[in-house]
């Protein structure tokens, strides 16, 4: 959800700031722009409805010299997706230019004031109000542009992200953040800044996360001089950047989708290499070790998560509960905030994102905080603001994730689950060690029946032509095949916009019954051992009204084949495994469809990877 870049140092800045934006776009944008300040101290600023493509297009002739810059893609929040719209916005006297990722809630009351000193807005944005604060208290408190934005910045009440250019400062940019991410990079006599680390990979290996309500003053020739808005210095921490330049390029695919469906046998394993001990039979969770007590002797174990990861959350509940027979709770982050929830200090909450930014569950955590529960973390992305909030936490090492739908995220996340499940249920002592030993061998060989799912996958391109056209469908599932059947029907709604529902399979005769015809087609997840019979009945029921019928199943499966209009098989495994499985060729399903639809696979429309804004 919108997207930073900004260079100053003895490049020029122009390409870094288009690469970096391109390396953006999945992030979901609507406009793009980029302010420029040249050798002649004049402050040009470009933008663009669109695509950076257009961006680029409308520079053409014009002067994009200098080497200070910064960049923007926009996701329209307040005013409609224009050029007038689109950041960079410089303040009323042009002196300065500010990117802004976030809201800032309270911009309607600081407008009016503004407004009420002489000030005048071009755009419905509360960026330009934002910038404009401060140019006011820059002008008022006779003080430079870092301080001014530091008072300026506590009478904001919102999140944000932003990025400064000054005229007569062509060595300097200031930046801040509170709730939205930001990283500086560190290179030979220049700095990077981003809103994610892709626009710095390759540049550096050394990287400086911001933290909330810090303002940093990057300047050229200085180390990073960072204080609170509250006026407390901070020493900047500098990491290693744990990413390169293969993982955020296509690798010969068409789509970056398909690149990270297959990636997934090698992410599962990585997740795994190091936790996993099948010459023990043993699990270690190194990151989580000094809350194991706590998590054994929870009263609840609380989820809390959005979209994916809250379905990735579902299916964890499911393997805590019966492996380690540990109340488990799944919470939407949206709702959890707002819904006075029952959180006592004797619970433990995690919260589940793979970008370890999404607003709604920052805001769950800083809640059960406040209920004095411990709150761990399982996220994908190092130093992200999920990591440094909670109080440990599992990363998932599935590496960057470029397309908006995930993909390689949910299966290294339901990873993690299982091993947390199962490291639980060995300190608690609920599972023989020959069964325990068997559940660990069958997770070691998930990768290679991942890899096998993939292998047999051809005929999954001809079912989907098959529904490319239909304007609804059904996915069914029991037990840990029903966020399975939720995942499925996500995966369809977000790249081919083709309505979908996931349903409990014995729920089909409480109401979505009445939806089957022959135009109706419904997928069946009937993989699960324990309820096999009874989703046979569920597809019986279908098939009776003429519906059709797509089955995932278990390889050399006959019954639910013979039943089936279309079958698609996994490798056969002990059934709690199978959502690591029946996944697979769903979001490979999905997938064909939207390309057949010719839809935007890779960046869906109204949607963006990393929501970081109610």
């Amino acid at each position: 959800m919108c997207g930073i870049v900004a260079y100053v140092g003895h490049q020029d800045a122009y390409p870094i700031l288009i690469e970096g934006l391109k390396r953006l776009e999945y992030r979901g944008y609507d406009s793009a722009g980029v302010a420029l300040l040249n050798a002649q101290d004049e402050l040009n600023v470009y933008k663009a409805k669109g695509k950076v493509s257009d961006l680029e297009a409308s520079v053409v002739g014009k002067d994009i010299s200098g080497h200070i810059g910064i960049a923007h893609t926009r996701w329209a929040t307040h005013g409609e997706p224009n050029q007038t719209n689109a950041h960079p916005h410089l303040s009323n006297s042009g002196n300065m230019a500010l990117i802004h990722n976030g809201i800032i809630e309270n911009y309607m009351s600081l407008r009016k004031e503004l407004e009420k000193r002489g000030f005048t807005f071009k755009s419905d944005t509360d960026t330009e109000v934002l910038i404009n604060l401060i140019e006011d208290v820059q002008q008022s408190e006779h003080v430079d542009l870092f301080e001014a934005v530091r008072i300026a910045l506590n009478h904001v009440v919102g999140a944000y992200a932003i990025a400064i250019v000054e005229k007569g400062h062509p060595d300097e940019i200031i930046a801040a953040r509170k709730g939205s991410p930001m990283v500086i990079g560190i290179g030979q006599n220049e700095y990077f800044i981003a809103s994610d680390a892709t626009p710095i990979v390759g540049r550096t290996q050394k990287v400086v996360y911001i933290e909330d309500e810090q303002v940093v003053r990057i300047k050229l020739g200085e180390e990073l001089f960072i204080r609170t808005i509250h006026d407390v210095e901070a020493i900047p921490y500098v990491q290693e950047l744990e990413m390169n330049l293969d993982s955020i390029e296509k690798a010969g695919f068409e789509h970056f989708m398909m690149k990270e469906i297959y990636e997934q046998p090698r992410i599962v394993r990585d997740t795994m290499r190091g936790r996993l001990h099948p010459d023990t039979n043993s699990v270690s969770l190194g990151g989580i070790v000094n809350y194991e007590k706590q998590l054994l002797y929870a009263d609840n174990i609380v989820f809390v998560a959005c979209g994916t990861s809250w379905h990735a959350s579902l299916v964890g509940s499911y393997l805590i509960e019966f492996l380690a027979k540990i109340r488990v709770k799944v919470e939407y982050a949206s709702e959890f905030r707002y819904r006075h929830p029952v959180i006592t200090p004797h619970d433990v909450v995690i919260a589940v994102s793979q970008s370890g930014e999404t607003a709604d569950t920052l805001a769950a955590i800083k809640l059960a905080k406040e209920y004095g529960a411990v709150v761990l973390g399982i996220c994908n992305v190092i130093g992200s603001s999920i990591s440094r909030a909670t109080d440990a936490g599992i990363y998932t090492h599935a590496g960057p994730e470029i397309g908006v739908a995930s993909t390689k995220a949910f299966t290294s996340q339901v990873t993690v689950m299982f091993m947390l499940a199962l490291r639980l249920a060995e300190l608690k002592g609920t599972l023989t060690p020959e069964y325990r030993a068997e559940l660990i061998q069958e997770l070691d060989s998930i990768p290679e029946k991942i890899q096998w799912t993939l292998d047999h996958s051809a005929h999954v391109k001809d079912i989907a032509a098959k529904y490319k056209d239909v304007r609804n469908m059904l996915y069914m599932g029991r037990l840990q095949n029903y966020p399975v059947a939720l995942e499925g029907a996500l995966k369809l709604k977000e790249i081919s916009y083709i309505h979908a529902e996931g349903y409990p399979a014995a729920e089909m005769k409480h109401g979505p019954i009445a939806l089957i015809d022959k135009d109706m087609p419904v997928v069946f997840i009937a993989t699960n051992r324990n309820t096999y019979e009874k989703v046979l009945s569920n597809i019986q029921e279908v098939k009776s009204r003429n519906g059709k019928i797509i089955a995932v199943v278990s390889e050399k499966d006959v019954t639910a084949r013979g039943m089936a209009d279309h079958v698609i098989e996994i490798p056969d495994c002990i059934s709690i495994f199978s959502p690591l499985l029946a996944t697979i060729p769903l979001q490979i399903f999905a997938y064909h469809i939207a390309v057949m639809r010719g839809c935007n696979v890779d960046q869906p429309r109204n949607l963006a990877k990393s929501v970081t804004v109610e």
